[in-house]
């Protein structure tokens, strides 16, 4: 199976469970709507294959790897409102403020949050009672990252006025905005793997590197795509603005270099080729 069709079928297993959440109407419909809108699933595949790459299965991440989805798409309904980004499109169709009002996709993203962490515990309830403490390690994980000190930090930030911004200063929201969920995405693949079985404690370090490194990649490389688009917000500056387009292409390339750096250094009794791979298509992206 080739790198593309083995993304594909992660995608496929994830939307297909996240399918048989949220079945209701009024606000689980709303709720639904942005978690069934599609996106790249990068988190949750992180989730998937940091489990396989510990010794486990991507079936044993699945609910994990949901949550770690609906925590995501609680942060981009909340990111596009209009108090914040006042997105009106996001992955092709209507935010959710546009479909069902800026009150309803207020609640919307709460009650995915509160959903996240009851998905976590809930699979955590599967496992061994020598396993538990995994899952409420992955929760707690999980709660670090969506925080006042990452996440909301992250957020804040990024809505504070600019008067001067320094690359250290773009590394430290991106390092909160979107790193933090995919450190969470890959420490709690690794819980679901040390739920059933023991793993190496290294694995937590090595999963935290790469995503921090991953992430620092994606984020580069989205704002050289983004380069030169009319739509750039108003005050908006990324670092394409601060060293050029060259530099930051040889900055995506570091941070790749280092992620796999980071895979090398354990040794791991799963597959994980596929982080590899991953890796290195965040930094290829057109």
């Amino acid at each position: 199976m080739s790198f593309r069709e083995e993304y594909a079928e992660m995608r496929r297993l994830i939307e297909g469970r996240l399918g048989t959440y949220f079945n209701g109407g009024g606000i689980e419909e709303a709720m639904k709507y942005s978690l069934m809108s599609g996106g790249t699933r990068l988190r949750p595949i992180l989730t998937l294959k940091f489990c396989e790459a510990a010794g486990g299965a991507p079936d044993e991440a699945i609910d994990f790897a949901c949550a770690v989805e609906m925590l995501h798409v609680y942060s981009r309904i909340h990111d596009d409102l209009p108090i914040m980004d006042n997105d009106e499109i996001r992955n092709g169709i209507p935010t959710n403020h546009m479909k069902f009002g800026a009150d309803t996709a207020l609640i919307a993203g709460d009650a995915l949050q509160a959903a996240a962490f009851r998905t976590i515990l809930t699979a955590g309830e599967m496992f061994p009672d020598e396993g538990k403490g995994a899952a409420l390690a992955a929760a707690r994980t999980l709660a670090q990252a969506a925080g006042e000190r990452e996440l909301c930090k992250g957020q804040y930030l990024d809505t504070r006025p600019k008067t001067t911004t320094t690359n250290r200063e773009l590394k430290d929201i991106g390092d909160k905005k979107t790193c933090a969920i995919l450190r969470a995405a890959g420490e709690i693949g690794v819980y679901a793997s040390q739920g059933r079985r023991e793993v190496d404690p290294f694995y937590f370090e090595v999963a935290r590197d790469y995503a921090t490194n991953l992430g620092h990649a994606y984020s580069i490389r989205d704002d050289i795509i983004d380069a030169g688009k009319s739509a750039k917000k108003e005050g908006q500056i990324t670092i394409v603005d601060l060293v050029g387009v060259d530099q930051s292409k040889k900055l995506v390339g570091e941070y790749t270099e280092r992620a796999i750096s980071a895979l090398f250094s354990a040794h791991w009794i799963g597959p994980y080729a596929f982080l590899l791979k991953l890796a290195d298509t965040m930094g290829e992206r057109e």
